[in-house]
């Protein structure tokens, strides 16, 4: 992508629109040339020109096309998330001081005495001039510790570092995320698929894994993206043998050695990449050389595009593809004195290569020990027969709580899960410090995976 591109509409046009490009969602599709001459929108650009508008549709689909064609136009685009809790939109629409809004199904409450336009994959003649005379914030969402959102603006240029190299290289690739694209790891992937001229296969509202794939297989995806435990709950299903990607890619949670290994072994044609990133930070570094963590040389590099340092165990980045600041009352403090973001990531150097141990606020606490619950995950997911982990903590009268892992099994783990249970234990005895080897190990048919892609973590 061309820094001087002023709007995501001139991305879009500067990696070709041919027709034959697609935007394939769940339930519809859209050609990606038609939109030179046709409109997503129920009403003129002008109506939004300049307005702070929030975005919340249901369908993916329906939001993609809405920022192409307002960014450059609105002044400020609030992404909403599907899920979204209705009860919270109220506070995101006065902390991003919304006046219009875009919708595909009814508009909330919050819409009266605003504008309101639709948004649908059915396209109608264009109207009002498409020209870019904004620099338009997009405000993502991230979660926050009372259960309101976190608001973070971001812009085209904030992302541009995040997609450069990806321009009009191949029309035949097709680009697709376990993530929502309103989300910033699945933004990134939207962006790479739109700057380099492919196509983009778009998920559905809870579409099951099996669906999800099967229309990724059908469209012939090439690049495929989402976190670790999405990666290994798509690895349970049958449907995974159905695609054949060349590029596979992580983010979004710790990645261990033996998530890279299944993955090559299922995919040995594909290059299999991870990357750390933070909604707050941007994208900092991705890692292609098949190994977990990263290496020490990343620490410490000069007047490259992202600094990165370790300051107390956690790791900590300076980038221009920072977020712009948070936005709304009381808004908390994005950079330190001198522009560093703490990512709240710990990491552990161990010989010439970093590993992420977990979320500084994820520490687990027994007997008076603390760590954290990705160091045992790391452990019992080398079982072959264990597809996927959580440790977390229980009450114990004795000790104050204990460490317990859940496991999800592969599908011919066969019935003897009590070996496969004492396996597990020897292989933490190994690996783990004593206090860390958990004392119960239960065997669960699943795990939940929240709308981030992450693991669900509980602590009692």
């Amino acid at each position: 992508m061309q820094p001087a591109l002023r709007s995501l509409w001139e991305v879009v046009r500067s990696a070709g629109a041919p027709s034959g490009r697609f935007l394939w969602g769940a339930e519809a599709s859209v050609d990606i040339g038609a939109l030179a001459g046709a409109s997503s929108l129920s009403g003129p650009l002008d109506e939004l020109r300049g307005r702070a508008v929030l975005i919340r549709t249901r369908d993916q689909l329906s939001a993609a096309l809405a920022l192409i064609e307002l960014d450059g136009v609105a002044r400020r685009l609030v992404l909403c998330p599907h899920d979204l809790a209705d009860e919270h939109v109220p506070y995101v629409v006065d902390a991003a001081e919304i006046d219009a809004l875009v919708v595909d199904r009814d508009a909330p409450a919050v819409a009266a005495g605003r504008a309101v336009v639709r948004s649908s994959p059915q396209l109608t003649a264009i109207r009002g001039e498409r020209r870019a005379g904004e620099q338009t914030e997009w405000v993502l969402l991230t979660s926050g510790t009372t259960g309101a959102p976190k608001l973070l603006i971001h812009n085209l240029q904030t992302f541009a570092g995040a997609i450069a190299g990806f321009s009009a290289t191949a029309t035949s690739q097709v680009w697709s995320s376990f993530y929502d694209m309103r989300r910033y790891g699945g933004m990134v992937l939207f962006l790479r698929g739109i700057s380099s001229g492919g196509s983009l296969v778009l998920g559905g509202v809870d579409e099951p894994v099996a669906s999800f794939l099967g229309r990724a297989a059908a469209r012939g995806v090439t690049h495929l993206t989402g976190s670790p435990s999405l990666w290994r709950r798509a690895l349970m299903s049958p449907a995974a043998s159905l695609i054949s990607p060349r590029h596979v890619r992580l983010s979004g949670e710790v990645v261990d050695q033996a998530i890279l290994d299944r993955l090559r072994a299922a995919y040995p044609q594909a290059e299999i990449t991870h990357a750390f990133a933070s909604t707050e930070g941007g994208l900092a570094f991705e890692v292609t050389d098949g190994l977990a963590g990263f290496p020490a040389s990343f620490i410490g590099r000069k007047g490259g595009v992202v600094e990165l340092k370790i300051e107390d165990g956690s790791l900590r980045m300076r980038s221009i593809r920072t977020a712009v600041r948070y936005l709304g009352p009381n808004a908390p403090t994005l950079k330190d004195a001198d522009g560093f973001v703490d990512t709240g990531d710990m990491v552990e150097l161990r010989g010439d290569r970093y590993f992420f141990t977990g979320r500084r606020d994820g520490v687990i606490n027994v007997g008076g020990l603390k760590f954290y619950p990705e160091e045992i995950e790391a452990v019992v997911n080398q079982h072959p027969q264990v597809r996927m982990a959580l440790a977390r903590t229980k009450k114990s009268s004795i000790t104050g709580s204990l460490v317990v892992a859940e496991v999800v099994l592969r599908e011919n783990a066969g019935g003897n899960g009590q070996q496969v249970k004492d396996e597990i234990l020897q292989l933490c005895r190994g690996a783990l410090a004593r206090h860390k080897v958990p004392a119960v190990i239960s065997i669960v048919p699943a795990l939940p995976v929240g709308p981030s892609g992450k693991l669900l973590r509980h602590h009692e």
